[in-house]
């Protein structure tokens, strides 16, 4: 397969999500406030794929690890992400992530170390701008996963672009030590 990522859903429908060896990665932006979420899911060994209602169930082990940028008018700064809005929830703890603070003032928070699933786990269809793409396991595949991130900080998040290739690289170390594929997935 010569594509390097689809959309998820697209993948789905035209039966070329991976079994094995692949990342999803998906966006949601808020476009009023600049408040953005990142999840990075790692997967392999997929019993099974099904829609419900809006939404793909993989039955598979994955690891998940989120990525938050907060710009520097969001009001809600001091609360742990946890403990926030629904749409502005992550369920981790401010010692359970990393933080940058980007020349502009907006803080990238990202997470230590990914949240392990031992049987599925459920990826929503985005709307909006919001996207989940499927990177497919091949030699350039972390390269292609920090293009997108350095890509989507500097567009949707409005993060300067020096601070989004570092963002990235810190990204795509944390996937590579921690989500990639070896021994706990086969």
């Amino acid at each position: 397969m010569s594509v390097k990522a689809m959309d998820l859903f697209d993948a789905y429908n035209k039966n070329e999500l991976p079994k094995d060896h692949a990342y999803i990665i998906s966006s949601f932006v808020n476009t009023n406030t600049g408040y953005t979420k990142y999840e990075v899911i790692s997967y392999s060994g997929v019993k099974a794929i099904y829609p419900e209602g809006t939404a793909l169930t993989f039955q598979s082990q994955g690891k998940k690890m989120h990525i938050l940028v907060e710009p520097s008018s969001y009001p809600k700064k001091p609360i742990e992400p946890y403990l926030r809005d629904k749409d502005d929830m992550i369920p981790l703890r401010f010692s359970e992530l990393n933080v940058i603070t980007a020349r502009n003032q907006s803080k990238i928070y990202i997470a230590k170390k990914p949240i392990e699933s031992l049987s599925s786990f459920t990826v929503t269809k985005p709307s909006g701008v919001n996207v989940s793409f499927v990177f497919y396991q091949m030699d350039d595949m972390y390269d292609t996963m920090s293009k997108f991130f350095e890509q989507t900080l500097s567009r949707d998040a409005k993060i300067p672009s020096t601070d989004a290739k570092k963002v990235s690289q810190e990204t795509l170390q944390i996937i590579e030590e921690k989500m990639a594929f070896k021994s706990d997935f086969s």
